[in-house]
């Protein structure tokens, strides 16, 4: 996975993101995990869909067009569920409230800038 740090309207808001880079890593998510910090979060590409099935905690879920602004978001969404929008290329999954905590909203452009 690749690693980077996210800009929301060109500020940093102290979240290392981690980003899938194949179909392996997309489905294998955050499976296996006992928590998300409020400053991690997983950016899964050309996703549209989510599922808490077999997940030991809740998460935001922000949806993302092709340009990455944020088109819908899911707070606190608990273990056993199912999420997705129709208009999302790029989803990124955060610690439950991290999504309320950082001021995230729809609209938003997200900017993921690579750690080197």
């Amino acid at each position: 996975m690749k690693s980077a740090r996210l800009y929301v309207r060109q500020c940093d808001i102290g979240v290392d993101v981690s980003i899938t880079e194949t179909a392996r890593e997309r489905m294998r998510g955050l499976l296996g995990r006992d928590a998300l910090a409020s400053g991690e979060a997983l950016l899964l590409k050309r996703c549209g869909s989510v599922h808490t099935f077999g997940m030991r905690f809740a998460i935001d879920v922000l949806f993302l067009d092709r340009h990455q602004r944020v088109v819908a978001i899911r707070h606190d969404v608990a273990r056993r569920r199912a999420s997705f929008s129709l208009r999302a290329v790029h989803t990124l999954e955060m610690a439950a409230g991290a999504a309320r905590l950082h001021g995230l909203a729809v609209g938003d452009s997200l900017v993921f800038e690579a750690c080197s």
